[in-house]
């Protein structure tokens, strides 16, 4: 079977990957209708699916899916199409429609071209249906299977905070489909699409952390986001004290926003990391082939003697 696959570019890749829930929107996307149409406030809902989980030794994604098909039962008739038209009512912080494209612009504007990931343990489906679905390299989210009446019967992905991280190594390689093998397949460092120094993650939660945490310690960014109406702090200082972030700010995506300034600099940055690196590469080549001309020289010699 063939995949589509990504190659190394001529310029940097920025990869700037995105949660959902609480990072772009201030509210859970089950929350725009969903909820409400099967009878539950969203405080209930979350509470009856977490104990589900725990009753059952079962993924708390799962588990929501799970309670999603069974309260729909009776109430609605959970489509593709449904999904998507909760999807389209999906609050979004401010700035957000236009923040996708300034920050491509601004990319490149400085020799790097920036793309855009969502990776959340959300609905695809309802993510899918938001204004800003068609802004995304790939949207990495969670998705139910569909009979041929487009009605969902089982979960055909979960992404939970620990399957994130595959996804960020898919990004790496630039291998896409959630069904390539090649994921776990060997890149030389001259062959790997977006390495992780140029890798920025978004979150705003402790589900966000692994993905945090392995973009921090291989050099990339994690930024904590915090919605800028209750200004509550707490989680991304808590993060930051852990050092499973480089930096917070509001969830502010309009022009000249802390975020925008904090992104534009990484951008920045980015350019000029890959200027140093191609020197690095070009200065430990030279060296090599130095090395090698002199152990040339010397064999000769050693011949003649």
């Amino acid at each position: 079977m063939g995949f589509a696959r990504k190659i190394k570019e001529d310029r940097p890749v920025l990869a700037v990957c995105y949660d959902f829930d609480k990072t772009l929107s201030p509210d859970n996307m089950q929350a725009q209708g969903y909820i409400q149409s099967v009878g539950f406030d969203e405080d209930q809902f979350w509470k009856e699916s977490n104990e589900v989980a725990v009753a059952n030794d079962m993924d708390s994604n799962l588990a929501y899916m799970l309670k999603m098909v069974q309260e729909a039962e009776g109430n609605l008739v959970l489509t593709r199409k449904a999904l998507a038209e909760y999807g389209a009512k999906v609050r979004l912080f401010p700035g957000v429609e236009g923040w996708f494209d300034r920050i491509r612009r601004y990319g490149r504007e400085h020799g790097v071209i920036v793309e855009h990931y969502i990776i959340s343990s959300g609905l695809k489906e309802m993510i899918e249906g938001t204004r800003i679905a068609g802004e995304f390299e790939k949207i990495y989210a969670s998705a139910f299977y569909y009979n041929e009446r487009g009605v969902a019967k089982w979960p055909a992905q979960s992404i939970n905070y620990t399957t994130k991280t595959q996804l960020l190594f898919r990004i790496e390689k630039g291998v896409l489909d959630i069904n390539d093998p090649a994921v776990n397949t060997y890149f030389p460092p001259d062959k790997i699409r977006v390495p992780f120094r140029n890798i920025v993650y978004l979150g705003d939660s402790d589900t966000d952390i692994p993905c945090m945490k392995l973009v921090n310690v291989n050099g990339g960014h994690a930024i904590g986001v915090y919605d800028p109406d209750s200004g509550d702090r707490a989680k991304v200082q808590k993060m930051i004290r852990e050092n499973r972030i480089k930096y917070y700010a509001p969830a502010d995506y309009r022009d000249d926003s802390d975020l925008d300034r904090l992104i534009k600099m990484i951008i920045r940055k980015t350019a000029e990391d890959e200027k140093l690196e191609d020197w690095y590469n070009r200065n430990v080549k030279e060296a090599v082939e130095n090395e090698n001309s002199e152990k040339d020289q010397k064999d000769t010699a050693a011949e003649k003697a």
